[in-house]
């Protein structure tokens, strides 16, 4: 009950986008792009420019993609023994196989995990974007209705074009030649990037006031929701047991595994039609039964609860 009480804050603030969206009538896609572009790039920066690079970057990349592929190749046994079209497959895995550890994640691993855990929740959602930027984009193409689908190479200018990570790679570079930054412009720089925190979260709240759910495929939804809620922390468990890195950072590794389903793939999902009906009813449902799940795991993982 403790861990619910001190999530509820944070769900209030999607609920808060949730109404003014309703209300309001926001130009969604504008301010998506807004934090995307301008304020997310800030934050991964200060996070790359002040967190000591170590052997440890190695392990998180494998574990992001591993954790990925192995979710997949859950989500695409199941759809060949249920006999699921292609699209149907790529509609289970956008709902399923990448989770919401941005615009959630990194809130709630700073009112658990203190500094330590947001940093290390800001470095996983740089290489989260690149996942869903590549492996994401290939399976909503691959399932998508229309004629025109991307090809590689649409693909690869997805990647090209994310400013998250070309905020990291300029923290990086600028950590590894000992370029000074002075206070100022580090205070600058911070406010700028920490201003995202709360804005991503209201735009999720707004984007969950923009989902539509015509009709939902309860089979397919559940399993989707199993994957993601259930499936994916026990995978974590199982790749962080062989990871040599802090026993804190397994915890937030495991947390950040049983995140809600990634906003992003309602996107991708409409903007190639590939079934968004039932991605975006497992973004919000996740979503929902996070009040539930999260708290559980947080519980189960030995969390520091704060006070």
């Amino acid at each position: 009950m403790q861990f619910f009480i001190i999530l509820f804050p944070i769900f209030c603030i999607f609920v808060v986008g949730f109404i003014a969206q309703k209300a309001l009538k926001f130009d969604v896609a504008n301010l998506s792009k807004m934090s995307l572009y301008v304020l997310s790039p800030f934050l991964s920066f200060k996070t790359f420019y002040t967190h000591t690079l170590t052997t440890d970057y190695l392990f998180y990349i494998v574990y992001i993609f591993g954790l990925c592929f192995l979710l997949v190749s859950v989500v695409s046994i199941w759809s060949l023994i249920m006999r699921y079209s292609v699209k149907e497959r790529c509609a289970m895995i956008l709902s399923s196989c990448f989770m919401n550890n941005g615009n959630y994640g990194t809130p709630v691993l700073l009112v658990f995990f203190g500094t330590i855990g947001f940093d290390l929740g800001v470095i996983m959602m740089v290489l989260q974007q690149f996942v869903m930027s590549t492996v994401g984009i290939y399976y909503a193409a691959k399932g998508s209705a229309r004629s025109d689908i991307v090809s590689q190479k649409d693909v690869i200018n997805k990647v090209i074009r994310m400013p998250v990570a070309y905020g990291a790679f300029l923290g990086i570079i600028f950590q590894l030649c000992h370029i000074p930054l002075s206070k100022s412009i580090m205070t600058s720089i911070g406010m700028i990037g920490d201003s995202s925190i709360v804005i991503i979260m209201i735009i999720l709240g707004m984007q969950l006031a923009k989902i539509r759910i015509k009709q939902i495929d309860y089979p397919k939804l559940s399993f989707s929701l199993l994957t993601r809620m259930v499936i994916s922390p026990l995978v974590a468990c199982c790749l962080v047991y062989f990871m040599p890195i802090s026993p804190v950072y397994k915890q937030v590794l495991i947390v950040l595994a049983a995140m809600p389903s990634a906003a992003n793939t309602t996107l991708m999902s409409v903007q190639f039609d590939t079934h968004p009906e039932l991605v975006s009813s497992a973004t919000l449902v996740s979503t929902l039964l996070s009040l539930i799940t999260l708290p559980t795991v947080l519980w189960l993982v030995g969390a520091p609860v704060p006070f």
